[in-house]
């Protein structure tokens, strides 16, 4: 899986460059910015990961997951402590501490930190309650606050416009502000449920990020460089987590690139682009709100009602269904390259027809 990841990355890179025209542009920032970030991040975590063995910072297993997963209790989690803050500093210092870089820098790692308080709390406690959900979503809607008062205060008026296909755009107005918390604190929740099996959010966050970054490489290079740095900081996470995994990133990565995806994507004007290249994540949100969603309507007099699933979110329902860890992995992470050459192809389609 660390393999097929490689090659998309790559590709998509290489092929996009010779298809803007752009290969000197986008090695420098994009391809560059990736390696470097992916070899960082994947040396120093043969250095971290023993370091929280040692610290018996070990996952703790729902009981009511899959049986498979009872195995992995005990795996080093928080993983995102030591990829995400090294790749952020990278990105800074890639984008000269240009302006956006610090303000998506500051979303991402305070994100983290929320992540980092919850995955601290539950192996305090030794069970799976951390943060409790309303804490947990007030925090993520401060952050999200704040970053949209900057954004008002320093971008310029027409961010409030959303670009949709075919040269479609949504004046929103004030309107905007209250969208864009709502995709931050989504973005960062739908992430946070694509982690559960090795190597799938880490992967198919890469190929989200690299997606973002081809589309903002040439306006806003510093947004270009800082995607590819999460992109590779992901590809040298997955070195380690992916099967089998020998550290989990917890919310303390998840909740991080799901904020940082979100980010970009609102302060770029990319808001339809997120959406695509996020696909799988809303998929597996999807796939919990229709579960939840179809227990609750089926309940009988006995208080038990009927799953949609056999288990949420999806990934887990293939799971359960025979499909291996690796085929879920591989497959999800051809469809996220899938969505993300539609995402670009549907942006440069647009910015034709503008």
């Amino acid at each position: 899986m660390l393999g097929l990841l490689t090659v998309l990355l790559l590709l998509l890179i290489l092929g996009f460059a010779q298809f803007f025209d752009q290969l000197a542009n986008f090695s420098q920032i994009l391809l560059l910015p990736l390696v470097i970030s992916a070899v960082v991040t994947g040396a120093i975590g043969y250095g971290v990961v023993p370091f929280l063995r040692r610290l018996k910072a070990g996952q703790v297993i729902q009981e009511d997951g899959p049986q498979t997963h009872l195995t992995k209790a005990g795996t080093p989690t928080m993983g995102g402590i030591f990829f995400v803050p090294v790749v952020v500093s990278i990105a800074l210092i890639g984008s000269k501490l240009a302006p956006m870089a610090i303000a998506v820098s500051l979303v991402t790692l305070a994100y983290m930190v929320i992540g980092w308080v919850d995955d601290w709390q539950i192996l305090r406690q030794q069970s799976n309650k951390g943060l409790t959900p309303r804490m947990k979503l007030i925090l993520q809607i401060a952050i999200a606050s704040a970053f949209c008062l900057w954004m008002a205060l320093t971008q310029p008026s027409n961010i409030t416009n959303v670009v949709l296909p075919f040269g479609l755009i949504l004046p929103l107005g004030v309107l905007f502000w209250g969208l864009a918390g709502f995709v931050l604190v989504a973005e960062s929740n739908a992430t946070n449920l694509t982690d559960g099996v090795d190597g799938l959010a880490g992967g198919t966050a890469a190929l989200a990020f690299l997606g973002l970054g081809i589309l903002v490489a040439r306006e806003t290079p510093e947004l270009g460089i800082f995607c590819a740095c999460m992109g590779g900081g992901c590809l040298g996470f997955v070195l380690h987590n992916r099967n089998p995994a020998t550290v989990f990133m917890g919310d303390t990565g998840s909740l991080a690139l799901g904020g940082s995806l979100a980010a970009v994507g609102i302060i770029s004007g990319n808001l339809w682009a997120l959406f695509v290249v996020s696909g799988i994540f809303f998929i597996e949100s999807l796939s919990v709100i229709a579960q939840v969603s179809y227990y609750k309507a089926t309940k009988g007099p006995d208080g038990i009602g009927k799953r949609l699933l056999k288990m949420a979110p999806l990934h887990h329902h293939l799971e359960l269904s025979g499909w291996a860890e690796t085929q879920i992995v591989g497959v999800f992470y051809l469809v996220n390259a899938g969505l993300t050459i539609l995402a670009i192809i549907s942006f440069f389609v647009t910015s034709k027809k503008g």
